[in-house]
């Protein structure tokens, strides 16, 4: 038996072959519950007692990348005790087969480590985020969207620089001073997303709106669902999902209608010039009785013209902002209808009504 495994195949034992395999194969059949020890770990370092902990939504986040970077480590450590086959002692433009399977190693393993932080950060967003949504302040909610996809482009930055550095063997203090150079250049080149960056920032130290307003922007209003890096995204009253640069909503006027204390509500009536004096005094009279009603805090009733072709009569109200819009909507519906009920009553006609066009045959 021993002689078997002595037995060498390209370069390697029938030993060692079964060693590396068995090191992937009890990492494969036991990552799982190397996962969760490691997940349990991490969670003991990141949390206290005094602290909330989402066991489900950690283990969720956490475990994929570290099934990943269990098998990608144990599939090193396997290979690293194996030699390399003469057959595939070659090279590919100036560089050994065996030094470049070993950076992409190193590449991969770094890449699952970043990815692992990354989940990380998205946990302690979420325990931040359940924090925020119980507070009357939507600005933490903004604060936390905010943060962490900042974070999340630090956190890949530094993969990136430590893949240069660790895989391919780059100096750091070269990469920056070139970086530095390039970044000069990239800012000509991405100038537009380089001052969405900077929008973001405004937005987020001068909070003209947080998550949760409704604004209008152009010819766009809807709810505010999340504030990037680059963009905001809002929830159109037709249920769209409109993204805006954020360079567009700090340089554009913006409305934002959820600070707003009152809702205003403005009609123009037209009324026919056959209407006698008396009936129209009457009849703005009764509009400004109609108008007390709950939740309207004040409103001006008053002819605001006559002319040729109609007396016009203006009639502006504002309600609070307690009722809701569907409710708004219909305190505005109970008024016209109770307006129009007065015209009939007192036997107005809308000047639409008396207007008519003869033709006649020369």
């Amino acid at each position: 038996m021993n002689h078997f495994l002595d037995e060498v195949f390209l370069d390697n034992s029938i030993r060692s072959y079964l060693i590396s395999a068995g090191i992937i194969g009890g990492t494969l059949l036991f990552r799982r519950l190397l996962a969760k020890a490691c997940a349990w770990l991490i969670a003991r370092l990141i949390t206290s007692k005094n602290k909330p902990f989402d066991a489900q939504r950690f283990n969720e986040l956490v475990q994929a990348p570290i099934d990943m970077f269990l098998l990608v480590w144990a599939v090193i450590i396997a290979f690293n005790r194996l030699n390399m086959p003469e057959a595939l002692k070659f090279s590919i433009y100036k560089s050994e087969f065996h030094d470049i399977m070993e950076s992409l190693a190193r590449a991969v393993l770094i890449g699952c480590f970043m990815w692992l932080c990354n989940r990380i950060i998205m946990y302690i967003a979420h325990l931040l985020h359940q924090k925020a949504i119980a507070t009357e302040d939507r600005t933490d909610d903004q604060l936390v969207i905010f943060f962490s996809d900042f974070m999340k482009v630090i956190v890949w930055i530094i993969g990136i620089l430590l893949i240069l550095k660790f895989s391919f063997g780059f100096d750091l203090n070269n990469v920056l001073t070139g970086l530095s150079i390039v970044g000069a250049a990239l800012a000509l080149a991405f100038r537009e997303s380089l001052e969405n960056l900077i929008a973001s920032f405004i937005i987020f130290f001068d909070k003209p709106f947080t998550i949760g307003d409704i604004v209008k922007v152009e010819s766009i209003t809807g709810t505010v669902e999340k504030i990037g890096l680059r963009s905001t995204r809002i929830r159109t009253a037709e249920k769209t999902f409109a993204t805006m640069p954020n360079k567009k909503m700090v340089d554009s006027i913006l409305d934002n209608q959820t600070l707003r204390t009152q809702r205003n509500v403005l009609n123009r009536i037209e009324i026919s010039m056959k209407t006698p004096a008396q009936v129209v005094a009457n009849y703005i009279a009764g509009i400004e009785n109609i108008l007390q009603q709950p939740h309207v805090l004040d409103s001006n009733v008053f002819l605001a013209d006559t002319g040729v072709s109609a007396n016009i009569i203006h009639v502006e109200y504002f309600v609070d902002m307690e009722p809701s819009m569907k409710e708004f909507f219909k305190l505005r519906e109970k008024v016209n209808l109770q307006i129009l009920t007065l015209a009939a009553e007192l036997h107005i006609e809308m000047a639409a009504e008396s207007r008519a066009i003869t033709l006649r045959q020369q």
